[in-house]
């Protein structure tokens, strides 16, 4: 997260994906809200969430009443970070190669890392 940006620091874990979305749409709806509040965003994405850093997943992902997840997902790389978990990518069979452009892949000591920075705020989704 750079230091430039204005806003309260915020993390956004979010866990579910095509099993659970109105909790996945909800996590992205809230990670891109902020982006627009000119937050400084993190998303980290868990379990069956990393589907959506794959090209076409979140193109496919559909929720009534919900802004479409592939502009949320292109919001976020814009203007924020996408990270997929270690293990989640691994359990999955992905690498970078496999993820969208921008999103990147890093463990638990990371994201523990930017959890506890100063002035953060993390949500789980």
């Amino acid at each position: 997260m750079t230091a430039s940006a204005p806003g309260r620091p915020l993390v956004v874990k979010i866990t579910a994906g095509a099993n659970d979305p109105e909790r996945a749409n909800q996590g992205f709806t809230v990670a891109a809200a902020a982006v627009s509040a000119g937050a400084q965003v993190s998303v980290w994405l868990t379990g069956e969430a990393v589907w959506m850093a794959v090209p076409g997943h979140a193109e496919e992902f559909e929720l009534s009443h919900a802004a479409p997840l592939d502009t949320l997902v292109a919001l976020l790389l814009l203007s924020g970070r996408i990270t997929v978990c270690t293990q989640c990518a691994a359990r999955r069979d992905l690498t970078e190669d496999d993820l969208l452009p921008g999103v990147t892949i890093s463990g638990a000591a990371s994201y523990v890392d930017e959890v506890l920075a100063d002035g953060v705020q993390a949500l789980v989704y």
